[in-house]
């Protein structure tokens, strides 16, 4: 295929505007040398791939081209899930999309459809083949109409891309195991532990309970491979350009299939060093620059999500900053914020959170986060130790606290979640559970448990849909689902409780959504209000930064986001007890007479100058509208 001299045109410029950018980031990989070289071959890899691109692709590059912070702006909501979970099929997915618009979704994350390994997969995070979708869901063709029809309803469609490791049955392993040598080097393998040895020292273990340690021996080879994750989870040796070049080829082939967002799993395990726990080394910010700019070359629509679960100073490196700014990640998952949520229920005190969010260096002003309540993967108390003691707290005890009042063995816990991967050696208790399972709405009975449990439930939303970014709801919370009962039933699943919270969605339960008087009605409709309010909001652009407000009462969260617009205030009740605010820190910060946006309403203060939030009561406070 050819293309017209003005489309050719536009590839040059795009080309003299972001080489710089690829050979300064294969130098920092791979030297001079070879920079020059490689980046001359991406290039080339890129022009075949502009050339292919289907017509509608490039409009839409021209579109994101024109509003460059589309991912930021107020409209954009998230639904995550699996596609055989949610719907069976991709045309099963297609088939619902009137269902993710009574949400407001804007951005769809399908979780790993492409072709796994047989059997145990880690929830399709073991790729065998990258070009090629999961037979039970459909075909490439498939996917391709999936996403064609996802963007003309105004829904972004968002794919895995696993980055650090790769099936043992990938046909790379496969040769490998053969005693191809070319592939041989796209691994990292050992003749006998003394390497291994030496790593391990210092490197931690994800899977400790059915997967100790980071290396396996494989009989094929006769020598130790290295596997972060699972025994038949090969870890790809980033310092061999041609697993860049492999990558560079299989984004731009699921770009132009019309993919617009791509999730980069486990980016932070990507450069192995030794004496180092191998995560957020500098050379994996090099690597993801080298692969933005080929995407943003020949398919500038496509932005990256990095899933970097990681401490919070490391946190901001994956958006861009330094040398890397603007070059890398545009989305980045907010786990502190998370984390934070879950500890202030549980707590009903917001000095921590308070204490630990203020101190998050900002997030660069071109990139956005993605909030959660909760996702496919467990919770860990990502809480330091130097946080906890920065309010008198014990880490250690209150790390141990959460896992104890989330798997319910505290007093007076109302939580059903389940303990996941614990580690005797350091304490360590992660919990899975569904948003209703953990909030004790699933097993509330009485009407006033209901409504308390609910009041818990909207809160967290209420959070995460205001922060700033791109809130998600993980399927099946948006109908108050409880923890799967039959989560070990399936084949693979039987060591893995994370499964509980990853319940196939329940259609039957789906049809109540617009009766108010159901648990699920009022589910529904209170996150489809969110969807609405927020989508109106321009206070809500995630280039403004929600900045904590002092800790006047505990029992209370406050924030502000001072938009160019006007400011908007946040108010979160943490407790079952009404709690004051005072009304002269919200005139003070230009909000005078506030009006409610959640609500609809003025609200007023008492006799002693107090605004009275309610329990579990949620306020975005702005200027009033006026009346025309």
């Amino acid at each position: 295929m050819s293309v017209s001299a003005d489309r050719e045109e536009l590839f040059g410029l795009r080309v003299e505007r972001r080489r710089r950018d690829l050979v300064e980031a294969l130098e920092m990989l791979y030297g001079h040398e070879t920079a020059v070289p490689l980046a001359d071959r991406l290039i080339a890899l890129a022009h075949d791939a502009y050339v292919d691109r289907p017509p509608d692709l490039h409009v839409l590059d021209i579109r994101r081209s024109l509003q460059p912070d589309w991912l930021q702006l107020p409209r954009m909501v998230g639904y995550a899930a699996y596609a055989d979970r949610f719907a069976d099929t991709l045309k099963g997915v297609e088939d619902k999309i009137p269902y993710l618009r009574e949400l407001g979704v804007t951005y769809l994350h399908l979780m790993p459809l492409l072709e796994p390994r047989a059997g145990d997969n880690d929830g399709g995070y073991a790729v065998r083949d990258y070009r090629s979708v999961r037979s039970d869901l459909g075909t490439v063709e498939d996917l391709r109409h999936l996403a064609t029809t996802l963007r003309e309803n105004g829904i972004s469609l968002v794919l895995d891309l696993v980055l650090n490791h790769v099936a043992r049955e990938h046909d790379w392993a496969v040769r490998a195991r053969a005693g191809d040598t070319h592939y041989q080097d796209y691994f990292h393998r050992f003749p006998d532990r003394s390497q291994p040895d030496a790593y391990e020292r210092t490197l931690p273990e994800v899977f400790p309970d059915f997967a100790p340690g980071n290396f396996s021996w494989d009989e094929d080879i006769q020598q130790w491979v290295w596997t972060t994750f699972n025994a038949w989870q090969w870890d790809l040796n980033w310092a061999n350009p041609d697993v860049l070049v492999e990558f560079a080829e299989i984004i731009l082939f699921l770009a132009n299939l019309g993919v617009e967002v791509l999730r980069l799993d486990a980016i932070a395990f990507l450069w192995k060093r030794m004496g180092t726990t191998c995560q957020n080394e500098p050379e994996v910010h090099a690597v993801t620059q080298v692969l933005k700019t080929v995407a943003r070359i020949a398919c500038p629509a496509l932005a990256f999500k990095a899933e970097a679960i990681v401490a919070p100073h490391d946190l901001v490196q994956y958006l861009g900053a330094g040398r890397h700014h603007g070059k890398v990640s545009d989305l980045a998952y907010h786990n502190t914020l998370m984390v934070q949520i879950w500890s202030m229920l549980a707590t009903r005190d917001s000095r921590l959170a308070a204490h630990t969010l203020e101190r998050l260096p900002p997030a660069p002003s071109s990139a956005a986060w993605i909030t959660y309540v909760r996702c496919h993967d467990d919770i860990g108390w990502a809480i330091t130790d130097e946080d906890a003691g920065g309010v008198g707290l014990s880490g250690y005890h209150h790390r141990r606290f959460l896992s104890d009042w989330y798997s319910g063995l505290y007093p007076g816990s109302t939580a059903h979640g389940l303990v996941f991967q614990e580690n005797p050696a350091t304490g360590d208790r992660r919990i899975s559970g569904t948003t209703a399972a953990l909030t004790g709405l699933s097993a509330a009975g009485r009407p006033e448990e209901i409504d308390e449990a609910l009041g818990r439930f909207f809160l967290t939303h209420a959070i995460v849909y205001a922060w700033g970014g791109i809130p998600v709801i993980w399927s099946g919370d948006e109908l108050g689902m409880a923890n799967d009962p039959g989560w070990a039933a399936e084949d693979g699943h039987e060591t893995d409780n994370r499964w509980a919270h990853r319940p196939r969605l329940d259609w039957r339960r789906a049809e109540q959504r617009y009766d108010r008087r159901t648990v699920t009605g009022r589910v529904f409709s209170g996150l489809a209000h969110l969807a609405r309010v927020r989508a109106g909001r321009p206070e809500l652009h995630a280039s403004v930064r929600s900045e904590v407000l002092p800790v006047d009462d505990g029992g209370v969260l406050a924030t502000v986001r001072r938009a160019p617009t006007g400011p908007m205030v946040c108010l979160y009740n943490l407790t079952h007890e009404s709690r004051p605010y005072p009304a002269w820190r919200v005139a003070d910060l230009g909000l005078p007479d506030p009006w409610d946006a959640m609500s609809e309403r003025k609200v007023e203060p008492d006799g002693e100058g107090r605004y009275w939030l309610t329990p579990y009561a949620a306020w975005w406070l702005v200027e009033e509208p006026d009346a025309g």
